[in-house]
């Protein structure tokens, strides 16, 4: 079904689930696509939490209030692998290792949420660090189970914010009622500002759960996002079982400023089930017989308003008409029916297979990460992989109906991505890679590399610890303007006093100013200027005194915040 006026995780990962707090709204076409809920306390509509009304640490102001697990029980593992502050008690980030950095420009910041699917090092939530792998910005997910995927930069009403899924994902054998990585009902997106508070929540309507894959907000103040949805259907027909499931998936289309649903597309309606590379024969008790025949994992706009899906279980992108609903064209895959679109075929180096992340470059390329591994076979094991796992670009004519390679990019060592991954162009050419589950994100120069050439272009490469991964990884620009007051603790020890101080989301921060005193009202500067280094900085400070304060100073010097006064602890 269309109506209209006028973009995870892959089967292959095991997650330990609770049901995520967030309620699928409902409504129809032009009416407020508005629900209750315990973590979307009021789907997609507005809400504000000032973030000076309680800690920036991981229980932060932008947490929702019903969502009372405790974040720090979501950390585990080596403790050497994550990080740990004196002012931040309760953050405990995972460290990220900093293999090669050969960049010229290490401005910007880079955007993660770092998930394991057994135990955690450290905690996981969405994760600003710079360059050098220091943490920014960290906001753990509150509880175990929970995760937030496709953290990134967007823009909204003009302004940059940032955006993230979150809820939790259908596994086995915690969890048998959905394929695995399937989004649970109560899933939802959030939007913060740059002072990091939620000022907005979107969710699915219509009996539908936001999919984790995908959310894209538009120039127009509409929000994109894919949608899940279980329909009974025989799939003996497929080789499958009689009382089957179809796990359906959709586009939703919302209009921010009024909430109203104006575009919806059902791929159920509009794609074949026997173009699948997913055997309905994977359908079975594990996952209460639903067959993952789509997955669609990326939603993309193009030059002319079409949409962009990818549907890694059918190895295709699908171009979709947003006025009529129709497929205009496919590109890779195969088709078994009567489909009534062109077929792109690309040439044999540059086919592709469960794939992520497609986006447009202009009207003739088309970029995507490149898993070539892997599905489910009938027997449950995973397929066996179709080559090595990259980053592609595709110059793609839509008259010959061909595509050829356009550049690509290889890890070194190579990976065999089993699932997720991302490919993002950066202003100045370069590709800023996510590989997905396997542990690392890369930046490549603006060629690329070849299989031939792996270690080639090769600038920048950073390994995540134990079993931590993060669905989709990016690099942008960012400004965070915490409301939340600088943390500081002042510690004696032999006659030695230091102290320390952190602004958890701050980026304009570069030095901090201490000043000390015999009274919480008596303070004067004793450290006039010491320069920021990574999350906490500590200051060794001459003397003796009672009280405490830092505040923190920006490039000019200027004061942009303040900390409590804090007394001497010994």
């Amino acid at each position: 079904m269309v109506t209209s006026r006028g973009a995870f995780f892959a089967g292959c990962v095991v997650l330990t689930l609770v049901l995520s707090g967030c309620s699928s709204g409902s409504g129809s076409s032009g009416t407020s696509a508005s629900s209750g809920s315990a973590l979307c306390a009021s789907s997609n509509a507005p809400v504000v939490t000032p973030a000076s009304a309680s800690s920036s640490s991981s229980a932060s102001s932008s947490a929702p209030a019903s969502a009372s697990a405790s974040a720090t029980s979501s950390s585990s593992g080596s403790s050497v692998d994550a990080w740990s502050f004196v002012t931040e008690p309760d953050l405990k980030p995972a460290k990220f290792e900093v293999v090669k950095n050969a960049l010229s420009d290490k401005s910007g910041f880079v955007f993660t949420a770092p998930y394991a699917p057994g135990a955690a090092t450290g905690q996981t939530g969405t994760y600003i660090t710079d360059i050098d792998g220091n943490p920014v910005w960290f906001k753990a997910v509150p509880g175990t189970s929970m995760e937030n995927l496709g953290f990134r930069v967007q823009t909204y009403q003009g302004k940059p914010v940032l955006t993230t899924w979150q809820g939790t994902a259908a596994g086995s054998p915690e969890y048998q009622n959905l394929p695995m990585a399937s989004p649970e009902p109560g899933a939802c997106f959030y939007i913060y500002d740059q002072s990091y508070n939620v000022i907005k929540t979107v969710s699915a309507v219509d009996g539908w759960t936001a999919d984790l894959h995908e959310l894209v907000l538009t120039p127009s103040g509409t929000a994109l996002f894919l949608t899940f949805k279980t329909v009974a259907k025989d799939l003996s027909e497929y080789g499958g079982p009689k009382d089957g499931y179809v796990g359906d998936y959709g586009i939703q289309e919302i209009d921010l400023a009024t909430d109203k649903l104006v575009f919806s597309w059902d791929m159920l309606e509009h794609i074949s089930l026997k173009d699948s590379y997913e055997t309905a024969a994977s359908a079975n008790s594990t996952d209460a017989n639903v067959w993952d025949v789509f997955h669609p994992n990326s939603l993309d706009i193009g030059p002319n308003g079409e949409l962009l899906v990818s549907l890694r279980n059918m190895w295709a992108g699908y171009a979709v008409d947003r006025s009529s609903g129709d497929v205009l064209w496919q590109l890779n895959g195969k088709q078994q029916s009567d489909e009534k679109w062109p077929l792109i075929t690309p040439a044999k180096d540059a086919r592709f297979s469960w794939q992520h992340m497609l986006r447009f470059r202009g009207a003739d390329q088309v970029s995507l990460f490149d898993d070539a591994c892997c599905g489910t076979a009938a027997n449950g094991d995973a397929e066996k992989a179709q080559g090595t796992s990259r980053g592609l670009v595709l110059d793609v004519d839509l008259a010959k109906k061909t595509a050829a390679v356009a550049k690509t990019t290889y890890h070194d060592p190579a990976l065999s991505v089993s699932s997720q991954g991302s490919m993002q162009e950066l202003p100045n050419g370069d590709w800023f890679v996510g590989w997905g589950i396997e542990p690392y994100f890369s930046q490549f120069g603006a060629a690329g590399n070849k299989a031939s050439t792996s270690s080639s272009n090769l600038l920048y490469d950073v390994k995540l610890p134990g079993d931590m991964f993060s669905y989709r990884a990016f690099r942008d620009d960012w400004v965070g303007i915490p409301t939340t007051p600088p943390k500081t603790v002042a510690q004696s020890r032999d006659g030695t006093t230091t102290v320390y101080a952190s602004w958890n989301g701050s980026t304009e921060t570069a030095a901090w100013q201490v000043l000390a005193g015999s009274s919480q009202t008596d303070l004067a500067v004793v450290v006039p200027k010491s320069p920021r280094k990574g999350f906490e900085t500590s200051v060794a400070v001459p003397g003796a005194a009672q009280y405490y304060q830092v505040k923190a100073l920006d490039d000019a010097g200027q004061v942009i915040g303040t900390s409590a006064v804090v007394a001497v602890s010994s």
